[in-house]
Formats: C-alpha cells, structure tokens, sequence
C-alpha cells in the first residue's frame, strides 16, 4: 500500500515539472507569456516591437519621439530650437527632425564675412557684420572737388585735383585759371576763382568772377599784363 501511494506522488510531480517546462518553452519561443502565466507589455510601432521602457522615433515623422510604457507608447513631439539670427546656410537632413544651420556671418553681394568683421566692398563704403547677420555700411560723403579736371585714382574714393584748385574763366568752359590771386586773362579782363567764402562755391560754382577795363582793347596774348 505504502509503495503505491509513494508512485501516484512520483507521477504527480513528474506531471506538474512538464507542465512548468512547457510554459518556460512557450516564453522563451515568443508567445508573448511570463512563466506566471501573464500577457508581457509590448509596443509595436516602425514594424517592431518595443518593449516597456525603450524610447524611439517614428519612421513616419522623425520629430516625434516615443516611450513604450505599459499602458502603451507615449510619444511627444519635438520642438526645435530657434536659428540664430545671422544664420546664412541651412541645411536639412532626411533623418533629421529639426534643421542645422551650417553657418553664421553677414553675406553681402554674394560674398559671405563673419561675424564682427569690417570690410571695404568699394573705395567709398566701409562695412561692418554685425551679430544679427546684417552688413550695416557707411558711405562716403565727398565733397565737390574744388577744380574743373579733378581725378580719381584707384583705391581711393573721393577725387583729387592734381592741379590744384582751379575754375573755368566763363561759360564757355575753354580755359582755365588756377584759384588763389586774380589772373589776367586777357590786356582787359582780370579773373578770380571762387574760394569757400564765396557763396556757390561748395555747390559746384566753378566759373570764376571777373572784371573788364573800361573802353579797353584787348592786345594780343603775348601783350598780357603780369
């Protein structure tokens, strides 16, 4: 009696150590059971699988991100970051969710400088690049020049008389006389340039003044007075 007893316990352990086997053969091939018998949380997004605690991006939108919790995916979307202000060159990448700026600086007729940097894009302009990406330029301001032939000459910007201060002796613009002492033109006709104390001289005034002897005739040109 007591042997049998003692082989029914034997077959009954040997029954529930099978039974225990099977449920651990059934997690470990996948079918989604704890050995205790409960349903594992999973999330299934992108075609996979993610389990509790894993964190991931949607294929279909790469700026929104996701935490698989056992309730399910809790995603938030992302929000990018303002560019700074002198940024000239941005870029977007396909797996990226927010764009990158390259570079920052000023570009200025097509030519790009960096920050805080002075230029000369011209003899007349100086230019600065200032923090927010703008080239603020001050131009030159050149006031006339006082002579009626002046010059400009190359990496300078405002133009300069050679000959010194000059004017045209009248309308007809033919000749001309240096500024400073009157100068007879002729035997009859004394001129004079304008000066800055004339009025209409820093408008561009570049005809001088002059006076004719009365009942005079003039002589030929080698007969001027000195």
């Amino acid at each position: 009696m007591m042997a049998q007893v003692s082989r029914e316990r034997l077959s009954v352990a040997r029954r529930i150590r099978a039974g225990l086997l099977a449920l651990v053969l059934c997690a470990q091939a996948g079918f989604g059971f704890s050995v205790a018998g409960q349903q594992d949380s999973t999330c299934e997004a992108n075609g996979s699988l993610y389990y509790v605690g894993e964190w991931y991006f949607l294929d279909s939108d790469h700026c929104t991100q996701c935490e698989c919790t056992a309730e399910g995916s809790a995603c938030a979307r992302t929000e990018c970051t303002t560019l700074p202000a002198a940024c000239i060159h941005v870029s977007h990448y396909p797996t990226d969710c927010c764009p990158r700026c390259e570079k920052i600086g000023c570009e200025y007729r097509a030519v790009v400088y960096e920050l805080g940097q002075s230029f000369q894009p011209s003899e007349c302009e100086q230019c600065t690049c200032d923090s927010d990406g703008i080239a603020r330029c001050l131009v030159a301001d050149c006031a006339p020049p006082p002579c009626v032939n002046p010059i400009y000459e190359p990496g300078k910007c405002c133009p300069e008389c050679k000959d010194g201060p000059n004017c045209y002796t009248d309308a007809s613009r033919h000749q001309v006389i240096p500024a400073g002492e009157p100068v007879w033109v002729d035997s009859c006709t004394k001129c004079r340039c304008h000066d800055g104390q004339d009025a209409g001289y820093w408008e561009g005034n570049r005809l001088a003044t002059c006076s004719r002897l009365k009942n005079c005739t003039p002589e030929q040109p080698s007969a001027q007075h000195n």
